[in-house]
């Protein structure tokens, strides 16, 4: 089974630029998972909106029109599909999608930023924490969980370009990476970092003011993350930088 993150910074100009079928065309995925999405189902074309031989599920920003929001295209009708992790200054947003498969459960998440103020810091901490206990409370159960998404943070100094200059910025603040290290020690593994523990100048977004993605001056802000015990499952990893369309690039594992 294929399974693809990729946050395409807006799902309507990512069809509009035809981006989006090639994704599936070339990787023949069994899911993908969107995030930035910037719509709602019904500004989708048909087309786009039931892509032929996927079942498509959308969440979306209750308070802002084209803010935000995450959709999952399953070649499998999940078990059952949930809109968020039943917080509502959280889930009126649109940023979690949850699908329960037989023998996983998969969660596409768009973390929130923290930038644009002190304000905006203290929600994605918020987030970040409530979104912890919603997965511990899953892995208890015994259930396996993946996640992915837009992150928004890079975890470690190897994981983004220019560290130094970025230590003070959000996105690489000390209170961020922290909470990475707190997934990790709750039996959570970041995918590619197990695989690759020391892959140097692999990135998932780029500046696009700068065009920085031409100088590969980047983040590694998108992750796969599964507990430990299902961990053994997932054979191969791919960070899908030659597929453009966005500020960010899909990345790919393949389980077993």
């Amino acid at each position: 089974m294929k399974i693809i993150s990729w946050n395409t910074n807006g799902l309507r100009a990512t069809v509009k630029q035809g981006y989006f079928t090639p994704l599936f065309a070339f990787n023949n995925p069994d899911i993908v998972c969107f995030q930035e999405t910037k719509c709602e189902p019904d500004q989708l074309d048909e087309k786009t909106r039931n892509l032929n031989g996927y079942h498509s599920y959308f969440s979306f920003s209750k308070n802002k029109k084209g803010y935000s929001g995450v959709a999952i295209y399953s070649k499998e009708i999940p078990l059952k599909v949930e809109y968020g992790i039943w917080i509502k200054k959280f889930d009126d947003e649109g940023r979690i999608l949850i699908a329960y498969y037989s023998n996983f459960i998969l969660i596409n998440c768009y973390f929130p930023n923290g930038g644009s103020g002190e304000e905006r810091l203290k929600y994605k901490l918020e987030f970040y924490d409530a979104f912890l206990k919603f997965i511990n409370n899953l892995k208890e159960k015994n259930n396996n969980v993946i996640f992915c998404g837009d992150v928004n943070t890079a975890h470690k100094e190897i994981d983004l370009a220019r560290p130094k200059e970025n230590s003070s910025v959000t996105g690489f603040l000390p209170i961020e990476r922290e909470w990475i290290d707190e997934v990790v020690n709750n039996g959570f593994v970041d995918i590619f970092r197990n695989l690759y523990p020391d892959k140097k100048d692999v990135y998932t977004y780029w500046d696009m003011k700068t065009r920085a993605r031409d100088r590969n001056v980047g983040w590694r802000i998108d992750y796969f993350f599964a507990n430990q015990s299902f961990v053994k499952k997932v054979k191969n990893f791919k960070t899908l930088s030659d597929h453009y369309g966005s500020d960010h690039c899909p990345i790919m594992i393949e389980i077993i």
